[in-house]
């Protein structure tokens, strides 16, 4: 491992110039940061990960093995994103038609979590601290500390910002692990007001 500017990169990393590398940031083996890319203070890239051209990621974010971060994709501050995660910029690919012209933005908000073998497809918004379950197909946007499952991803709950699954029923469910209380309204979810934060 090498220390360069404030940073460690693996002997096998590939790191174009120029992007920004904000120190503490680890890129280990066999992954590829390409021009343009920013990288927060603190983040760690793991194992044979791909970061698109001008593609942005926030500070203290976790990229775990074999990820593609492909352009067009933010990742917010301490996002997660699992081993295989993948996310894409073109909603109708094909080999012979050349479409970079058409890549669809998409958004990781703050503190979400993308599981294992999840596939983001492009255009979406993916709301603070979210959780996609591992191998969820996620098609739309996704609230703000939803539990998203499945191919199509649906909703299948609620979230603390801890990561616990909150009590189904309620209109103010209390996290059972952190004890963080939340108010349910009309499909949305937030923090009520003087809860202890995580």
């Amino acid at each position: 491992m090498k220390r360069e500017r404030g940073y460690f990169a693996h002997p096998t990393a590939v790191i174009d110039a120029p992007c920004t590398i904000e120190s503490g940031v680890r890129v280990w083996h066999f992954s590829h940061v390409r021009e343009g890319a920013f990288i927060g203070e603190g983040t760690n890239i793991g194992m044979n990960v791909y970061i698109g051209a001008g593609v942005r990621i926030g500070r203290r974010v976790k990229i775990q093995n074999n990820v593609s971060v492909y352009e067009g994709v933010t990742l917010e501050d301490e996002v997660f994103c699992g081993p295989s995660a993948v996310f894409t910029n073109v909603i109708n690919p094909r080999s012979a038609v050349e479409r970079k012209d058409e890549f669809r933005p998409t958004l990781v908000r703050r503190g979400a979590t993308v599981g294992a073998n999840a596939t983001v497809l492009c255009g979406n918004t993916l709301g603070e601290w979210c959780f996609v379950g591992a191998g969820a197909v996620v098609t739309g946007d996704v609230p703000a500390y939803a539990l998203v499952m499945g191919n199509p991803a649906r909703r299948a709950g609620w979230v603390c910002r801890c990561g616990a699954r909150l009590p189904g029923g309620a209109s103010e469910p209390a996290c059972p692990a952190c004890g963080e209380r939340y108010v349910e309204l009309k499909g949305t979810l937030r923090p009520r007001s003087g809860s202890p934060s995580v």
